[in-house]
């Protein structure tokens, strides 16, 4: 990390452009635009920029933003809230359908990630609809505290790990950690993890075993195994110990067999946290203690929290976070999201409240929860620009409608994923089970039958998560 920080250093001054600390930024400003540049993230060969687009002129209904890298070393790799396009050292990004209007002195925010040779990242100039943005470079310092005009706090990289000696998710990525937006794996490189949830454990427990796991493992070739332990509904609050116990032994699985584990502490009636807060305490400690050591273990401290505020979500993990960090400093932590994990949108809100007010915590993530019949373009959009300001983890989501039932919605799942896919967001589908419903992957029966392989067990939902899942991953290791 300092070496690159130093490369990039030097490669501003050479270009003699004042300098300072990470986050920088360049500001540009002219009579009919500004474009405000940020470096947010930055490891060995690999950069995140925010772009912050300012109309001074009159409302327009459609930009297209360009600009130089300083040379050809610099390649847009991953882009957000704009189609990007490269050739040779100039960049284009045009806007979408939801954020093409901006009237005079509104605003939009893009951003993406780079990799780079050479030593400096920062564009030359940016015009916005043929017009030059020009001014002079004006950058901050300081250091990111998770404040929505800079970055979400992050924890500190690691440094120089060894490359990986097995082929598992979690021999390749190793301990996790938040950087910028994205989720990084030990080489500090944004990844996205790709699995399943279980259903309600207290039902189908059976469903969970060395056969079921090494079919997630071995023919899904998944990457997350997310594990729901519900709180009500027959779960964890009738005997705290057999389903702590249940976790662990689940945890262990995973862990044998390279994957990256999610304990869902499912609340989801009532939908207060605060309900739960005391059992969260508990359960969290034991299980923190439990897998501290592990490198594979995320936490997810509240399912799906409804009819509450965004306010008293956040009070509620700033209690919990701390029971996890005693006993493990470095886990991700994901905090769910008010009116069902749905950013807020699901009851009239959107991003807005989770940006500009964040968890007061290193290593964090916020939920999003989506059913694909049910949930479309509006919630895409939120999705979209909230990517760009803090990092998203969709720890549930289906491929029909919210009730988990319903015809199988191919074409809406389908753009949802290459969504995901676009912005690296990390997912777990509902459910590994043979639950009746259609959100069910396997065929009614397949539990008992104890044959998890091959498409013939597979609802058409399942054929198609599976088939999602399975591609190749993209895990950079330097």
């Amino acid at each position: 990390m300092r070496r690159s920080a130093a490369l990039l250093l030097a490669g501003a001054v050479a270009a003699g452009l004042a300098v300072a600390v990470l986050p920088q930024t360049f500001a540009s400003a002219a009579a009919g635009c500004r474009v405000d540049y940020t470096i947010t993230s930055q490891w060995p060969g690999g950069f995140q920029g925010d772009v912050r687009i300012t109309n001074l002129g009159d409302p327009i209904s459609g930009w297209s933003l360009a600009f130089d890298f300083a040379n050809t070393g610099q390649r847009i790799t991953q882009g957000w809230n704009a189609t990007w396009n490269q050739s040779g050292s100039r960049v284009t990004a045009a806007s979408q359908s939801w954020n093409g209007s901006l009237g005079t002195n509104a605003a939009t925010g893009i951003g993406f990630t780079g990799s780079w040779s050479g030593a400096n990242p920062v564009p030359a100039s940016f015009t916005l609809n043929g017009t030059t943005c020009t001014g002079s470079v004006a950058p901050t310092t300081g250091t990111p505290t998770g404040n929505p005009t800079t970055s979400p706090p992050t924890s500190n990289p690691p440094t120089s790990p060894p490359p990986p000696t097995g082929t598992t998710p979690v021999a390749i990525n190793g301990q996790l950690r938040v950087c910028g937006v994205n989720l990084c794996n030990q080489y500090n490189r944004p990844i996205q993890l790709r699995g399943m949830s279980t259903h309600g454990i207290q039902w189908f427990g059976s469903c969970y075993n060395n056969a079921s796991l090494d079919a997630l493992a071995n023919d899904w070739k998944a990457d997350l195994f997310r594990i729901s332990m519900y709180v009500q509904e027959q779960g964890y609050e009738t005997n705290p110990t057999a389903f702590t116990n249940q976790v662990n032994n689940l945890v262990d699985m995973a862990t044998a067999r390279g994957l990256y584990a999610l304990i869902d502490f499912h609340i989801l009636t009532p939908g207060d946290p605060h309900f739960n807060l005391d059992r969260a305490k508990t359960f969290f400690a034991a299980v923190s203690a439990r897998h501290a050591d592990k490198k594979n273990v995320i936490y997810e401290i509240a399912n799906e929290p409804n009819g509450v505020s965004w306010a008293s979500i956040k009070s509620y993990a700033e209690q919990v976070i701390p029971v996890i960090r005693a006993n493990d400093p470095d886990g991700i932590v994901i905090v769910g999201t008010r009116a069902w994990s749905s950013l807020g949108v699901s009851e009239g809100g959107n991003e807005t409240e989770v940006v500009n007010n964040p968890v007061n915590a290193s290593n964090v993530m916020y939920a999003f929860h989506f059913y694909a019949a049910s949930h479309r373009d509006n919630y895409r959009a939120a999705v979209s620009r909230a990517a760009s300001r803090i990092p998203l983890f969709v720890t549930e989501f289906g491929t029909v409608d919210y009730t988990g039932s319903g015809p199988f919605d191919q074409a809406s799942s389908a753009t949802w994923l290459d969504l995901l896919d676009s912005l690296k967001i990390s997912y777990a589908n509902w459910t590994f089970s043979d639950h009746e419903e259609s959100s069910a992957a396997l065929l009614p029966g397949t539990c008992a039958r104890g044959n998890y392989t091959g498409t013939g067990v597979l609802k058409p939902s399942g054929q198609f998560i599976r088939g999602r899942i399975m591609t190749a991953d993209n895990f950079p290791t330097s």
